[in-house]
């Protein structure tokens, strides 16, 4: 099966009714901040999320930060720039971009996890080290571990709104566990006025041991801290890991 993306192009309008940025985004962002603040050594005013999306973490980071969103989607950017007029966005891929400053924080949330390779992996956060300013942080999260992986595991997420209901039915399968991917494949069961639609998606995504992430991210350049997120469906290590030049 090949890569489709389809959540980020053409099914990109269901991404709003996938989460709830008002109450599990903004637990999260809680977390984040609070990391932020116990371990950077500068004042933080801006923050740079890589790979924004829909910008959902943006619309609860900028009650604490100057943000700045950035992703590989333009569809998403707008999306974005929708839900927060007030913020500034930019395109580029994480692996290779450069905006040409620095900010006091960056984040990396699950867009990490389409590095399906150790070499897209590692470039991805050597361009988050050059974008922090020194003593900055850098707060990044595995969506899955090798440690935390779990094989066939299936979710459903029901949404609605006006008259349109959606069940994202998601499955997550590793075919090779001696490379570094696994597929996520999603099936859109949508319903406009009572009407089916069925619509399908899928991704290859990377998956690391939690040492591979401590050893890339201190070949990197950053100290490297630890801390547990529980979402109350489940738990996460996070990564706070500062620029000490």
């Amino acid at each position: 099966m090949n890569d489709t993306c389809r959540l980020y192009t053409d099914l990109a309008w269901l991404w709003p009714l996938w989460g709830d940025a008002s109450a599990e985004y903004a637990h999260y962002c809680r977390h984040v901040t609070s990391l932020i603040r116990q371990y950077a050594k500068l004042p933080v005013k801006s923050l740079l999320d890589i790979g924004c999306g829909g910008g959902k973490n943006v619309l609860n980071l900028k009650k604490e930060f100057n943000v700045t969103g950035l992703d590989l989607s333009p569809t998403m950017l707008a999306q974005a720039k929708e839900l927060n007029p007030d913020c500034t966005f930019a395109q580029g891929d994480m692996r290779t971009f450069r905006l040409g400053w620095g900010f006091d924080a960056v984040l990396m949330d699950d867009a990490i996890s389409y590095m399906n390779s150790r070499v897209d992996f590692a470039a991805a956060f050597r361009t988050a080290y050059a974008h922090l300013k020194p003593g900055g942080v850098l707060i990044a999260t595995p969506d899955v571990t090798i440690e935390t992986f779990r094989q066939n595991r299936t979710t459903t997420t029901p949404a609605a709104r006006d008259n349109l209901e959606v069940v994202f039915i998601e499955n997550v399968y590793d075919p090779d566990p001696t490379d570094d991917q696994y597929e996520t494949t999603v099936l859109f069961l949508i319903r406009d006025h009572g009407r089916l639609r069925i619509e399908t998606d899928h991704w290859s995504m990377g998956i690391f041991s939690l040492d591979t992430w401590r050893q890339v991210l201190c070949e990197t350049g950053f100290e490297v801290h630890e801390s547990r997120y529980d979402s109350g469906d489940e738990a996460y290590t996070v990564f706070a890991c500062v620029k000490v030049e």
